[in-house]
């Protein structure tokens, strides 16, 4: 089909399904903004409060208007929970088996489609007028905004690589966080009510709906899940036939999906191609294979009208809950087993993050005619392109998708000191991670330690922290633990989130974002007078130390031309050292502790 013939055919098909405004008063239309307008306005915050009042009032049999938390500017989280089958609730919907969909528009409140498609595709899925019987096999939480303060952010150019709606949201919360690397962080208040809601439901299927930034071109939509490159194997089928059965679906429909995010190996620099990859789970189709569910990641193209973009939001979404309906029963049993899989991952291998190695396929790609010249402006090459000229890109595509750090799952758990109990203890609660607090304290533990051989700190806080890149390896050591520490077992469903909470070179970690950067500041020092004399003290009492001394300074020239390394050679030998400096907080231990 056309490109032209496909957005005429799908604004259509959009205003179409609008009720006619003559409608009695007892059935007024449960229309947006954007659907009164034609798809050029979307409204503000106000109207999901009321179109979320009126949805349950109309359809009493099938909705619930729920509140799942407030923003910090006050506001309240609004999830409308829809279902034919009488489950209305987290309990009924295990009772039952029913697979949860949770679907949520918003994330980036410029970013703004979800939330009109998905009131529009709900309001025809409770009409009988799309994916007819798909409520009745499952839950839909449709949560309509999630960045609700940085929606009423309302402007004209708040999405300048963006066409429509008129006006929209912005992209961060009123405390700047962009929510999407939040999801295991969780710094945010919108994202701590987001996982109470995720843990009350469990939903089988999550979908973030966005809008991309880049380039210019035909393609219309990309659908990324995993697990499909990641996470627990066999679960990874599941991930693959939703992602594919979103796919062919849509392109029956009359759009170019992809299934890889097409964003440059070169900003800017269509020729330099696609890389592949795996998310980090500050992302939300990163974070969802480590609970074994299934994330979905749906990117309409920016370039794209908004009557388009819209069109094929409420596509995708009817399209994953007609699948959900039709498999999502099988796919629970999956993820179920997966669950039972991750309690035995203790001594298994499992992958912390991954990469993109070199080899790549050359894809035919739907572009536009472009130029590269040389740009008065800033002096850097400027790409065209030209829209009236529809071309066929063969570009490569990296697609060698492998663990980048992997580590051995510990046999016991992990040991949080009691120092640290209470504030790691927190994050824990906030995805649901089972622990206990021991009671009596620990002698002489045998456990393994990470001490960092190099730490560095970033130049630039990222979300308001300093993330830190530790250099080290786990080593047996024996620990004193005084009582009220945590023990963490790793024989739990949410193995793969506590080893990516807690494992320090863990992309996402508590120490990669930063929170234990106070282990790795030197804090105590020894004064180069009294080290003098201690050196003298050490090297006449220990001839072995000597030894070592000096074939430092005859093989380590960079060491014997340092006075300062040279006295530290002695301090670091001697008790006053502390013992403490790079230790990594928290501890491995291959037993369950009584």
């Amino acid at each position: 089909m056309p490109r032209t013939v496909a957005r005429t055919a799908l604004l259509s098909a959009l205003l179409a399904a609008a009720p006619l405004a003559s409608a009695a008063p007892a059935q007024a239309p449960l229309t947006t903004v954007a659907e009164r307008s034609g798809f050029l306005k979307t409204g503000r915050y106000d109207e999901v409060l009321a179109l979320c009042a009126a949805y349950a009032e109309r359809y009493a049999d099938a909705v619930r208007c729920i509140d799942f938390g407030v923003t910090p500017e006050g506001r309240p989280m609004k999830a409308l929970v829809a279902t034919r089958s009488g489950a209305s609730s987290p309990a009924q919907a295990k009772a039952q088996g029913l697979p949860v969909t949770l679907i949520q528009g918003g994330i980036h409140s410029g970013e703004i489609d979800g939330k009109d498609a998905g009131f529009l595709a709900l309001r025809q899925l409770l009409d009988g007028q799309a994916a007819k019987g798909a409520l009745d096999k499952q839950v839909l939480v449709f949560v309509p905004v999630f960045n609700i303060d940085g929606h009423e952010r309302f402007g004209r150019w708040n999405r300048p690589n963006q066409r429509g709606p008129e006006e929209m949201g912005w992209r961060t919360t009123a405390q700047n966080y962009n929510l999407n690397r939040d999801y295991l962080k969780a710094d945010s208040a919108e994202m701590q009510a987001m996982l109470k809601l995720i843990e009350a439901w469990d939903p089988l299927v999550y979908v973030d709906l966005h809008v991309t930034d880049g380039a210019k071109f035909e393609h219309d939509v990309s659908i990324q899940v995993e697990p499909v490159h990641a996470g627990d194997a066999p679960l990874r089928q599941a991930g693959l036939a939703l992602r594919d059965g979103v796919i062919a679906r849509l392109a029956k429909q009359g759009s170019l999906p992809l299934s890889f995010y097409p964003s440059f190996v070169e900003a800017d620099n269509p020729a330099s191609g696609f890389e592949d990859g795996v998310p980090p789970p500050r992302f939300s189709h990163g974070y969802f294979f480590l609970r074994n569910r299934l994330g979905m990641l749906v990117e309409t193209h920016s370039w794209k009208d908004y009557p388009t973009r819209v069109g094929i939001t409420r596509n995708t979404i009817v399209d994953v809950l007609e699948l959900v309906a039709r498999d999502g029963a099988g796919w629970r049993r999956q993820a179920d087993a997966a669950d039972r899989r991750a309690e035995a991952l203790a001594g298994e291998t499992v992958a912390l993050d991954y990469k993109t190695g070199d080899a790549v396929r050359t894809v035919d790609f739907r572009g536009y005619a472009y130029t590269r010249t040389p740009s008065d402006v800033s002096g850097a090459l400027m790409t065209r392109y030209d829209e009236t000229k529809p071309d066929v890109w063969k570009l490569p595509l990296k697609y060698d998708i492998q663990p980048a750090r992997s580590v051995t799952a510990p046999r016991g758990g992990y040991l949080v000191p009691a120092a640290h109990a209470a504030w790691v203890g927190a994050r824990l609660d906030r995805h649901g991670v089972s622990y206990r607090r021991l009671d009596h304290a620990l002698s002489q533990a045998a456990v393994a330690a990470f001490r960092a051989d190099k730490a560095a700190f970033a130049a630039q806080s990222v979300e308001g922290h300093q993330r830190a890149t530790l250099d080290g390896e786990w080593k047996a050591e024996t620990q004193d633990l005084a009582a009220g520490a945590l023990f963490v077992p790793i024989a739990q469903p949410k193995a793969r989130v506590v080893m990516s909470m807690l494992e320090p070179q863990a992309p996402d970690s508590l120490a990669s974002w930063g929170e234990f950067n106070n282990a790795f500041e030197r804090k105590e020092y020894m004064e180069d007078y009294v080290a003098e004399e201690v050196a003298r003290e050490m090297l006449g009492r220990d001839p072995q130390l000597k030894a070592e001394f000096e074939r430092k300074l005859r093989e380590e020239p960079e060491f014997a031309k340092s006075p300062q390394a040279r006295l530290e050679f002695f301090y670091r030998r001697h008790s006053a050292w502390d013992a403490r400096y790079n230790l990594y907080p928290v501890l491995r231990t291959e037993h369950v502790p009584h």
